[in-house]
C-alpha cells in the first residue's frame, strides 16, 4: 500500500507562515513528481505546486512568491513552505504522488 501523510496544517493569521510536509510510504517504485493541491469550499480544486524528481518546479499565479514546493527524494518527502498568508489561502491541502496518489488532506485556515 502507498500512504500518504500530510502534517503542518493549522490556524494562522494572515500575513504569517506555515510548512507543510507529505511522507511517503509503501511500495511505489518511482517518483517522478510531488505536488500540493488545494480545494476550499466553492472552489475549483487547484494545483498549488509541483516539483520534479530533477528538482525543477511550478506554481499557481496566486501562490508565487510566497509559497515554495521542496522535497527530499531519498525520504520520500515533499514540503511546503507557506509565507504571506492569506485569507484566500485557506483550503484543505493535498499531498499528490504522480499525479495518482493522494493524501487524504490537511487544512490550513488563514484568519484573524
Amino acid at each position: 500500500q502507498v500512504q500518504l501523510v500530510e502534517s503542518g496544517g493549522g490556524l494562522v493569521q494572515p500575513g504569517g507562515s506555515l510548512k507543510l510536509s507529505c511522507v511517503v510510504s509503501g511500495s511505489i517504485f518511482s517518483i517522478y513528481a510531488m505536488a500540493w493541491h488545494r480545494q476550499a469550499p466553492g472552489k475549483e480544486r487547484e494545483l498549488v505546486a509541483v516539483i520534479t524528481r530533477g528538482g525543477s518546479t511550478n506554481y499557481a499565479n496566486s501562490v508565487k512568491g510566497r509559497f515554495t514546493i521542496s522535497r527530499d527524494n531519498a525520504k520520500n518527502t515533499v514540503y511546503l513552505q507557506m509565507n504571506s498568508l492569506k485569507p484566500e489561502d485557506t483550503a484543505v491541502y493535498y499531498c499528490v504522488i504522480n499525479g495518482n496518489y493522494w493524501g487524504q488532506g490537511t487544512q490550513v485556515t488563514v484568519s484573524p
